[in-house]
């Protein structure tokens, strides 16, 4: 049980941190999916769900912005999350990470990104309160309540992000029965979606490019990968 307990505190404390990173502290693109995903799964002992959760998400979410008062899904909190849950669940099983481990972690936990966008628009109306009571102290010579105001104002996004985060760790204990579950054709399957899953998240950040020729880079991409997905198939039909 202090191997469960542990891992879940690293992650609510990573999740927390990376959460700061992303809106308030530093900004290093460490709060990006691939490294924030990466990095967790490090700390979880199983980097290379990290890796694969992290890359896929990275793709999946690229190209977003935060343009005037639209905000976009929290990718951080998608990629914290997921990566935390899917490590979990691969400590649960005892086993290697798997593709499909991956892939249920990413069919469970990806509409954490929504959950996320929620969780900004709460802490931004938070956030601009504080804002202004730290202008006004400022203003009026009060330096001291001005800094404690603004640190008062990153609290929320660790605690917000970090709780969550943390019973995504925990969650990926619960879901291990489930896994283990599952007929063995639907855990090939979930093996196979993985491929499916990166070709189109590919495919998605190639036409979110802009590029002049975006959608022929992106049927090409999606192509190849169906294609080695394919051949890999028919060879272990033979």
């Amino acid at each position: 049980m202090s191997v469960v307990w542990t891992q879940v505190a690293l992650a609510g404390l990573w999740g927390g941190l990376v959460a700061l990173e992303r809106k308030a502290f530093l900004q290093a693109m460490l709060s990006r999916p691939l490294v924030a995903a990466t990095v967790m799964g490090g700390l979880l002992n199983d980097v290379a769900s990290g890796l694969a959760v992290g890359l896929l998400l990275e793709l999946f979410f690229l190209g977003t912005a935060n343009l005037g008062a639209a905000l976009p899904e929290n990718d951080t909190l998608a990629a914290t999350g997921t990566s935390a849950a899917a490590a979990t669940l691969t400590t649960a099983t005892g086993a290697g990470s798997t593709p499909a481990i991956w892939s249920l972690a990413v069919l469970l936990f990806i509409g954490l990104g929504r959950v996320g966008r929620r969780g900004d628009r709460l802490m931004e109306s938070y956030s601009a309160r504080l804002a202004r009571v730290a202008l006004s102290s400022a203003e009026a010579g009060n330096l001291t309540r001005a800094m404690r105001q603004n640190l008062w104002g990153m609290w929320p996004h660790f605690v917000l992000y970090g709780s969550l985060t943390s019973l995504c760790a925990l969650a990926g204990y619960f879901v291990e029965p489930l896994l283990q579950a599952l007929p063995p054709a639907m855990i090939r399957g979930l093996a196979w979606a993985w491929p499916a899953m990166t070709s189109v998240a590919a495919a998605i950040a190639a036409q979110g490019s802009h590029a002049r020729r975006a959608p022929l880079y992106a049927a090409l991409g999606a192509a190849a990968v169906t294609v080695a997905v394919v051949f890999v198939l028919l060879q272990e039909q033979r």
